[in-house]
């Protein structure tokens, strides 16, 4: 996400976005911006990348709500770097590496804002990491701490570069030298197979019937699985459901709220606001009435480059 950084829509005022409504917004309302996939050889560890460029008006302030949303991002900023709260312990650098997240939190924007980002596959971050996915859960850290002998190379490339694209090939030849010296310890067919059937049913499957099929026992299974993607089975549906519940309510914007929780696997309207005030601190009738319903787990890409 930072799964990751995820705001766009810039007005002198604290709303609340997800990164894909708020990408949405931008794509209309903001030329300076782009997003395309990976090449192929990094589609299974890269899912696309972004681009913003954009300034507030003076003395404007911008509050962005960033939610789990089952994916982990690398975030460069290239000039004012905004300010997080809600996480402890964090200090914003000029590149960020967030892992899976479990709770939201805050990012406050200032004056010009400049960002290139990555955003990983669920399975990407073990796989570039080459350590436990789950080594990052919750956390969100400076990117030089992890990659020390290319990072300062990588900054003054994107920093050089002016086109996106160009960030892009940039991006893409430190990721492909980055995977050829991993071990490849944490790329697991399993967990790919598992993520199919967790995205085919929408976060609707139970773990003994993940395990099963990934010829584990649920204990093996849940190892792996937290080793990989960097949080639980468990938790890992639950943000999935969560997504899945903000994805059909874009497709079906005049659907009551107890019709969605029945539709998106909830028990009952209860659980799903209690799993909405979980995840993004909102109700489910205060989620959908300030943001746009946009899925960032869900989304469809069309690139804009």
């Amino acid at each position: 996400m930072i799964a990751g950084v995820k705001f766009l829509q810039f007005i002198p005022e604290k709303v609340v976005l997800t990164e894909c409504e708020s990408r949405k917004f931008a794509h209309k309302q903001i030329m300076n911006y782009h997003i395309t996939r990976p090449s192929p050889l990094l589609s299974g560890v890269v899912r696309h990348y972004w681009m913003l460029d954009n300034c507030l008006p003076k003395g404007g302030e911008h509050v962005q709500r960033i939610v789990p949303n089952g994916l982990t991002d690398l975030v460069f900023y290239l000039d004012t770097r905004p300010q997080i709260t809600g996480l402890q312990g964090i200090s914003m650098d000029s590149g960020m590496i967030s892992g899976q997240m479990h709770e939201y939190y805050d990012l406050k924007i200032t004056g010009h804002i400049s960002l290139f980002a990555v955003t990983l596959q669920p399975q990407g971050l073990s796989r570039l990491l080459d350590m436990p996915g789950s080594e990052l859960c919750n956390l969100s850290i400076p990117l030089r701490f992890l990659f020390r002998d290319f990072y300062a190379k990588l900054e003054d490339q994107l920093h050089s570069t002016v086109s996106f694209r160009e960030r892009v090939r940039c991006m893409e030849g430190f990721l492909l030298t980055r995977l050829s010296k991993c071990s490849m310890k944490y790329n697991s067919g399993r967990i790919n197979s598992s993520l199919r059937l967790i995205n085919n049913a929408r976060g609707l499957v139970s773990i003994e019937s993940l395990a099963s099929a990934a010829c584990c026992s649920r204990r093996q299974y849940e190892r792996i699985f937290t080793e990989v993607i960097g949080t639980s089975p468990a938790r890992f549906l639950r943000t999935v459901r969560f997504q899945s519940a903000i994805h059909i309510r874009s497709r079906q914007p005049e659907s009551t709220l107890t019709s969605l929780a029945y539709d998106s696997g909830f028990a009952d309207q209860s659980h799903m606001c209690n799993e909405f005030v979980r995840f993004s601190g909102m109700s489910p009738g205060q989620f959908f009435g300030e943001c746009e319903p946009f899925s960032d787990y869900f989304q469809e890409i069309d690139p804009v480059n």
